[in-house]
């Protein structure tokens, strides 16, 4: 009876991916590795007739959204434009690609696992809502990995970010130009990386801009823009402190922020502005028009997807850091 390639790596204690790159004679792995795999191969009893046949792809790319509690992924556009770049690339250069969420309910391993043992080749991970100890789920993995917006160290995994000091620096001292004053800053109360990024960049703006940082009016709110809708104006029937203009860590944050201050009776920008981040389809519609950071992020997904693919048919690796660029966008939310 022959062996599958699924029980070869096993044996091996390789990756399914190694395995069919050897058997199907394709690049991304050594000579070394290569003779291994076929040399064991054909002791077990591999059929290798399977591999006569003509493929249609070279190999399956699985994109994973990590998912907490969904309070930031949850039917985002983002991902969306994300995913449309990841597919671009995936199909220029003939890969499949498998769209999943993973839970961080279930057991993450396990679902990992079985993924990477149905014929991946590798993994883009959207990391948005992992925190460094749901990193370590990434450690030990053979396949070749992507995270996208967020940040790990791992040296077996390659990161694709957004530059959100860069774009939150850019649109603060913007909000100080114009109004020649003390930015407040409308911050997530839901932990995320990048948040802490652009949270460094305002801070950063302040001081570069001879500011107290202390004085800022900083405000929590929920990420969505019911949520920070609904904080806000508890916020304001609290009479709490405002400043004359905002930093806003999302578009989400500050447009629902911005339905507040409007339900009180304040103008935007007239009596506040705001800079929103992100440029989702929603800052468009809304009443004014909201003044944003832009992402592309149909390049954000197209970059990780080239690079995993240029990993999966290397010889070598080693691991990178990619920062994609973020613009403003000036629209009428800011005098």
């Amino acid at each position: 009876m022959s062996i599958t390639a699924k029980e070869l790596a096993k044996q091996l204690g390789l990756s399914p991916s190694a395995v069919s790159i050897a058997l199907n004679n394709k690049p991304g792995i050594s000579t070394e590795t290569r003779k291994k795999i076929l040399d064991a191969a054909r002791v077990s009893n591999y059929d290798f007739s399977k591999i006569g046949e003509k493929k249609t792809t070279a190999g399956t790319i699985y994109f994973l959204i990590y998912i907490k509690d969904g309070a930031v992924v949850y039917e985002n556009p983002f991902i969306t434009q994300v995913q449309e770049g990841i597919a671009t690339a995936c199909a220029q250069h003939e890969y499949k690609l498998l769209v999943r969420n993973l839970y961080e309910e279930g057991d993450v391993l396990e679902q990992l696992n079985n993924i990477i043992y149905s014929n991946c080749a590798g993994l883009i991970i959207l990391g948005t809502e992992m925190q460094k100890p749901d990193f370590m789920y990434l450690k030990n993995l053979t396949v070749p990995i992507v995270l996208l917006d967020t940040y790990c160290d791992f040296p077996n995994v390659d990161c694709v970010m957004i530059n959100n000091m860069q774009g939150a620096f850019n649109a603060t001292v913007r909000l100080i130009h114009k109004h020649i004053g003390q930015p407040g800053y409308l911050h997530s109360s839901y932990p995320i990386h990048s948040y802490e990024e652009r949270c460094e960049g305002f801070y950063r703006a302040l001081r570069k801009n001879g500011l107290p940082s202390s004085k800022s009016v900083v405000h929590l709110l929920s990420p969505s823009v019911e949520g920070a809708y609904a904080d806000m104006l508890e916020l304001l029937e609290q009479n709490t402190p405002l400043a004359s203009c905002y930093f806003a860590d999302n578009d989400n944050i500050a447009i629902g922020a911005m339905k507040a201050f409007q339900h009180k009776g304040y103008k935007i920008p007239a009596d506040i502005s705001i800079i929103g981040f992100d440029n989702m389809p929603l800052s468009t519609s809304v009443i004014p028009a909201l003044s944003t950071i832009h992402v592309p992020k149909q390049n954000l997904g197209k970059t990780a997807a080239e690079r995993l693919i240029n990993v999966i048919e290397s010889d070598e690796y080693y691991s990178v850091k990619i920062e994609i660029s973020a613009t403003y966008i000036a629209r009428k939310s800011v005098i």
